[in-house]
C-alpha cells in the first residue's frame, strides 16, 4: 500500500525557527524520516489543546507540510481547527517550545496550550 501525499499550498504556516528546530532534533536522533505531527484534543482549561510529537508513521489522510526538509504532519481531525494556523517555536523565560499562532481560537488560556472556538 503506498501513501498518497496530501500537498497543500498552505493551510498551515511553518515558521522557519520551527523548521530550523525539527531540522535540528531530527539530526540529533539520527532519524530521517522523523517528521513533527501538530493535534488537536479536547481537554484543557480552554476546551482544546494542542499536541506536538515526532512521528516516522504517516498516515494517507495526513496533510504534510514540508519546508526546507522538515515535514509538519497533521491529521484529519485536527486540521479543521488549525486552518489559517502558524506552527512556530520560541524560546524564552518560561523554556523552549513548539506553539500554534491560531487565528480561529476566540480565546486561549495563560499557558498557550488550550484554546476555544
Amino acid at each position: 500500500m503506498s501513501v498518497v501525499q496530501q500537498q497543500v499550498a498552505s493551510p498551515l504556516f511553518f515558521s522557519d525557527s520551527a523548521v530550523a528546530k525539527v531540522r535540528e532534533l531530527v539530526e540529533e536522533e539520527g532519524n530521517a524520516d522523523l517528521k513533527l505531527r501538530v493535534f488537536v484534543t479536547g481537554g484543557g482549561c480552554s476546551g482544546f489543546q494542542y499536541g506536538f510529537s515526532f512521528d516516522d508513521n504517516q498516515d494517507e489522510d495526513d496533510t504534510v507540510i514540508e519546508k526546507d526538509g522538515a515535514v509538519l504532519l497533521v491529521d484529519p481531525m485536527s486540521y479543521q481547527y488549525l486552518v489559517g494556523a502558524t506552527i512556530d517555536y520560541q524560546e524564552g523565560l518560561q523554556g523552549s517550545q513548539f506553539v500554534v499562532q491560531n487565528p480561529n481560537a476566540s480565546s486561549t488560556c495563560g499557558c498557550g496550550s488550550s484554546f476555544s472556538i
